[in-house]
C-alpha cells in the first residue's frame, strides 16, 4: 500500500480548487488528518451511469479530482451502476428515462472503463458493480431500505418537485433510484463521494442512509458543470458543443482553441492537471495581461490534448496549428469551393457551409476582425469574386477555405 505523504491541509487545498462545494469541509479535513496519521487510505466512491458511454471533457472535471485523490494514496471505488442503470436516473430530466437492457449496460460499462483509463490508473482502481449486492435484494429487503427515506424528502429534489407541481407523472421506480444509489455508500462504507452539482441530492442520500445504518457518514465533493465550446450551454452531445475523449488530436486541439478567452480560465481551473498554485498564477497572468491569451490557450490545448493522446501528439498539434494559422501557411487539405464570379453575400455563404450558426454570429465575427480574405481583415458582409480569382478565406481562428471564381 502506497504511503500518504501529502499533508491533510495540502490535500484539502488541492481538492478545493475549482470545487463547487465540500460538505462538510471541516469533517473532510478530520477524515484526511486521521487517514494521514494512521496511514489508512480513505474509501472514495464515484458512481458511473453506464447509460452514457461516451465521455467528453465535461465528465473529466470530476474524474480529474479522483485521479488527484488516487495520487494522494486513497482508494478509488469506481462503481458501475449496472443494476441502477436498468432503473434510470431521472436527474435533470422532466420525464422518465427509458430502461436499459442488461446487455446495453454491460457494453456501455466496458466502453466507459476504457475511456476512464485515460485519466485514472486502472491498476489501482477498484471497479465494482452494484448488481453484486443490490441484485441479491429480496422484496422485503427493498421495503426495509425504502423505510429509511421519506416521500417528502424525495420531493425536495428539484426535478421531482417541478414535475409534481406541474402534475406530470412521477413513477415509483424513480423514487427507488436515489435510495439504491445511496445504499451503495452504505455497502462500500465510503468516506467521500464525488459528483457534479446535478448529483448533490443523490450524494446526500448516501450520507443520510449511512447515518440510518449507524455508519460514519461520507463527505461529499461536488464539481461545477462546465460550459461547452459555445461558452453558453453545459457541455453535451445534444448541444453539439462537446469535446470527446475519442476526438482525434487535431479535432481536440482545434476545439480547445475555439473557446473564448474567458472560458479558457475556467478550463484551466477545472481541466488542467498542474498544481493549484501554477494554475492560479496562469489565470492571474491572463487577467492582468502579463500572459497573452493566445499563448495561454495554445499551452492549454497542448496540455489537454497531451493528456489523452500523448505529450508528443499535443506538441505536434501545436506546431501544425501555428504553421496553419499563426504563420499564414495554407494547409494542403484546405477545402476548395468553386463559385460563379460576381458578388457573394458572405453571411448567406457562411450559413450555407455551416461555418456560422446564425447571421448575427457572422456579423459578430466580422466586427471582431475574425473574418479575413487573403489574411487581411474583411469588414463587410459582401465579397466580389472575379473569374479565375483564388481567395483564401479564414473565418474565426480555425476555419479556412479556398474560393475560386469561374
Amino acid at each position: 500500500m502506497a504511503r500518504i505523504t501529502v499533508s491533510p491541509a495540502e490535500q484539502l487545498a488541492e481538492l478545493k480548487r475549482g470545487a463547487f462545494e465540500i460538505l462538510p469541509e471541516e469533517e473532510l479535513l478530520k477524515k484526511l488528518t486521521k487517514s494521514y496519521e494512521k496511514q489508512k487510505p480513505l474509501i472514495i466512491k464515484f458512481g458511473a451511469d453506464p447509460s452514457r458511454p461516451d465521455i467528453h471533457l465535461g465528465h473529466t472535471v470530476v474524474l480529474q479530482k479522483l485521479r488527484l485523490l488516487q495520487d494522494f494514496g486513497h482508494e478509488i471505488y469506481f462503481l458501475i451502476g449496472d443494476y441502477t442503470a436498468q432503473i434510470g436516473d431521472p436527474t435533470g430530466k422532466n420525464k422518465t428515462r427509458p430502461i436499459l437492457t442488461a446487455e446495453d449496460v454491460i457494453e456501455n460499462a466496458r466502453t466507459y472503463q476504457e475511456q476512464v483509463g485515460k485519466i485514472l490508473d486502472m491498476s489501482k482502481t477498484k471497479v465494482v458493480f452494484n448488481k453484486e449486492w443490490l441484485g441479491k435484494f429480496s422484496g422485503l429487503d427493498l421495503i426495509q431500505l425504502m423505510s429509511k427515506a421519506t416521500v417528502s424528502a424525495l420531493l425536495q429534489r428539484d426535478d421531482f418537485s417541478k414535475r409534481y407541481t406541474n402534475a406530470e407523472a412521477i413513477y415509483l421506480h424513480e423514487f427507488v433510484y436515489p435510495v439504491l444509489q445511496g445504499y451503495d455508500s452504505v455497502h462500500l462504507k465510503a468516506d467521500l463521494e464525488l459528483g457534479g452539482t446535478d448529483q448533490t441530492f443523490n450524494l446526500m442520500m448516501g450520507r443520510h442512509l449511512q447515518y440510518a445504518y449507524e455508519q460514519e457518514a461520507q463527505c461529499i465533493l461536488t464539481m461545477p458543470l462546465i460550459e461547452g465550446t459555445d461558452g453558453v450551454h453545459k457541455m453535451s452531445k445534444s448541444m453539439d458543443n462537446y469535446i470527446a475523449l475519442t476526438d482525434t488530436p487535431t479535432n481536440m486541439f482545434g476545439k480547445l482553441m475555439s473557446i473564448s478567452d474567458e472560458l479558457m480560465k475556467k478550463y484551466y481551473l477545472l481541466l488542467c492537471r498542474r498544481p493549484a498554485v501554477e494554475v492560479d498564477a496562469m489565470i492571474a497572468g491572463i487577467t492582468a495581461g502579463t500572459i497573452h491569451p493566445m499563448e495561454a490557450k495554445k499551452a492549454l490545448a497542448t496540455e489537454v490534448t497531451g493528456y489523452y493522446h500523448g505529450e508528443e501528439a499535443g506538441r505536434e498539434e501545436r506546431e501544425k496549428f501555428e504553421a496553419r494559422f499563426s504563420k499564414k501557411q495554407i494547409p494542403d487539405d484546405i477545402q476548395t469551393i468553386i463559385r460563379p464570379a460576381g458578388p457573394i453575400a458572405l453571411l448567406d455563404f457562411f450559413l450555407e457551409l455551416g461555418l456560422i450558426k446564425s447571421k448575427s454570429d457572422g456579423r459578430r465575427l466580422i466586427q471582431q476582425n475574425a473574418v479575413k480574405v487573403n489574411f487581411e481583415n474583411h469588414t463587410t458582409d459582401s465579397l466580389n469574386l472575379e473569374a479565375g480569382q483564388e481567395l483564401i478565406l479564414k473565418i474565426g481562428k480555425l476555419r479556412m477555405l479556398k474560393l475560386i471564381g469561374e
